[in-house]
């Protein structure tokens, strides 16, 4: 119990640690950092370990073309993981957004079980301009040496490239969906934001509100006016960073925005803490997460992303 309490907490003071900017200067171009990580990690993050394997999903990848690629981005090139069905194009394109933890084997896991339905899941490694996430072995430290250093203006370019790459890979962009988990999912929500062909967005447990820095200068509360597609928002109940007051300002929020953004839904689950799909942790809650699995899968498809 003790356990998985830390867990949630520790895994959701992960987006309200206050961001270093000393590293970049305010209005410099933060797209052109050339890549420091040049391939993505195996297995899981140091910052998570023990794996909690007894509820872990292992998902094959028969059938599938799985596996690293290398994304031309602003810099250089951009390990990510792609999964798609083998020998098929025309594919529905689904970005899968990481947790803090980068692009480690939960996250390629989730690619594969899109893959699996019939989608092109990219997931980008979106800290290689900064570092490797996998070597930290605490959530503190990780989110001040690194994920901190992140910039958002970064983030959307390089997600920007991912969906030129699947273009010219096998997939149909414009049925485009994004998901993400934690930190991915506030991206979702700024995502929607920014790419106006963007299809439909599924956001877990991503933070809404909190202070602007140079680097992340609005948050999805700012910006729900503009959001450009319909959101899903899967949040937990007894997630201690991310108050239900705050969802609830985001639903109003909402409400300005008369376009298809407005069509954004939450599901709170009660009893969920963070992370509660995160099925390698203590924080997992197997009814939540499959509940929350089978609303993103329909989510995507009754937009016009799957």
């Amino acid at each position: 119990m003790i356990d998985s309490a830390r867990d949630g907490v520790a895994a959701c003071a992960l987006d309200g640690i206050t961001r270093e900017v000393d590293s970049l200067a305010p209005g410099s171009d933060l797209t052109r950092r050339g890549f420091v990580v040049g391939s993505l990690s195996a297995g899981f993050a140091a910052a998570v370990a023990p794996v909690q394997a007894q509820t872990m999903i292992v998902t094959d990848a028969a059938g599938l073309e799985a596996g690293e690629i290398k994304v031309p981005a602003q810099g250089g090139d951009m390990p990510a993981y792609r999964a798609a069905p083998a020998g098929r194009t025309g594919l529905a394109t689904i970005l899968v957004v990481q947790e803090i933890f980068g692009v480690h084997e939960h996250i390629k896991d989730i690619c594969r079980r899109f893959a699996k339905l019939g989608w092109l899941a990219i997931a980008p490694e979106l800290y290689a301009r900064q570092g490797d996430p996998s070597k930290y072995g605490d959530i503190a430290t990780l989110m001040k040496e690194l994920v901190s250093k992140v910039p958002d203006e970064q983030v959307m370019g390089d997600l920007d490239a991912c969906v030129r790459w699947a273009a010219a890979h096998g997939g149909d962009t414009s049925r485009l969906g994004i998901t993400g988990f934690c930190w991915g999912g506030r991206i979702v929500w700024l995502y929607a934001a920014h790419n106006p062909k963007l299809k439909a967005g599924v956001a877990w447990y991503g933070r809404l509100a909190g202070d602007p820095t140079a680097l992340a200068p609005k948050n999805p509360i700012d910006l729900a006016a503009a959001v450009g597609a319909p959101v899903l928002g899967l949040y937990g109940g007894a997630d201690p960073g991310i108050p239900v007051a705050t969802i609830d300002q985001m639903k109003a929020a909402l409400k300005a925005n008369a376009g298809p953004g407005g069509r954004s839904e939450f599901v709170v689950y009660p009893d969920a803490p963070h992370a509660f799909n995160a099925d390698y942790r203590p924080s997992y809650r197997k009814e939540a997460a499959e509940d929350g699995w089978k609303r993103c899968v329909a989510w995507l498809r009754s937009n016009g992303a799957g």
